[in-house]
């Protein structure tokens, strides 16, 4: 026979004070006579008590629990992008460290942003992440009006007043065709991400403004930041330019794809094609040759943006953070 959770009651029997001078010492007041505390917390060690998380929440109103909302379907975000698991990872230790646990959940069907929409309003969480958000999702509006405090990982898509970490995308694809020009090439294409996501629109509007009044004529393919829409993009731009001489793809995965084409083709890189990607995820330093790309802050973006959540924005100033990029030079360009 299973015994019986031991209550505030027998706590406080135990320890000879009244039940709220228990629940003050197991609840973190300070407002207690030493003596008393002490004696509270003989009586918990002895009893083997253990606060119930749940009566507590009713009366905090705290689950102490986040809910990091990642707009894409699963065959996504378990696919072989690995920043997915980098942003999980990261924001998980953040919150853990704050006392705080992370719930995922995915929202990329209607079915699944109803149910997320319903979590959040039954009070299950305490705040709201979204990761990956497409410029028609409803869900940050809808959970923006239920009052929940919410933050973004990246420049929000939708016209949402939300406070967001970002990094500086298009200037991070300046430095990258900026770095194809220095190098003497003028056939600059771009494979770009998708023009639903901020991301993908200012890492295009960053190559437009690189290449600034080269006579040559930009050919730009989208893909979907995945290996097998930089693989198609490629084989488009080349169709479309058999004389380019350099790509610029808009992440690491489209570049890998662009250079498995590029092989297919008969095209060496970098001596007839260079290529430049933008995320320095790991597998860029495994290609042949290895990737040249932009890096982009995947730890510290996170990072900002759990603590963006978690500080009340009269008390940091600020509603938004943009981290600076840099160019990793390898041997693909």
């Amino acid at each position: 026979m299973v015994g019986r959770r031991p209550t505030l009651e027998a706590v406080a029997a135990r320890a000879r004070v009244s039940r709220a001078t228990v629940s003050r010492v197991v609840n973190g007041r300070t407002t207690v006579d030493p003596r008393m505390r002490e004696a509270v917390l003989r009586a918990v060690d002895e009893l083997g008590y253990v606060p119930n998380s749940a009566a507590r929440s009713l009366v905090t109103r705290q689950t102490d629990s986040i809910a990091l909302v990642v707009s894409e379907p699963p065959t996504r975000v378990f696919s072989d992008d690995p920043l997915f698991s980098l942003v999980v990872r990261t924001a998980s230790n953040e919150l853990e460290a704050a006392g705080k646990q992370v719930v995922l959940m995915l929202a990329g069907s209607p079915p699944a942003q109803a149910r997320v929409e319903g979590y959040v309003a039954g009070g299950h969480v305490d705040g709201v992440m979204f990761v990956s958000m497409h410029g028609a999702d409803p869900l940050p509006a809808a959970i923006a009006r239920l009052g929940v405090p919410v933050v973004s990982y990246g420049r929000p898509a939708v016209e949402v007043d939300l406070p967001y970490a970002d990094n500086d995308n298009a200037g991070g694809a300046r430095q990258a065709v900026r770095h194809l020009l220095a190098a003497g090439r003028r056939r600059i294409a771009a494979i770009a991400g998708p023009q639903d996501m901020t991301a993908g629109q200012d890492r295009l509007t960053g190559y437009r403004d690189a290449l600034g009044s080269v006579r040559h004529r930009p050919a730009v393919a989208v893909g979907d930041f995945t290996r097998d829409s930089g693989a198609e993009a490629m084989r488009r731009l080349l169709e479309d330019d058999p004389a380019l001489d350099a790509v610029f793809a808009a992440n690491d995965l489209m570049a890998i794809g662009a250079l498995h084409t590029l092989r297919r083709a008969g095209r060496r890189v970098p001596d007839d094609v260079a290529v430049v990607g933008f995320d320095d995820i790991e597998a860029a330093r495994f290609t042949d040759p290895p990737l040249t790309t932009v890096r982009h802050p995947v730890v510290e973006q996170a990072t900002e943006m759990v603590r963006l959540l978690l500080t009340p924005a009269e008390q940091q100033g600020r509603t938004h953070v943009v981290l600076p990029t840099e160019l990793v030079a390898r041997e693909s360009a």
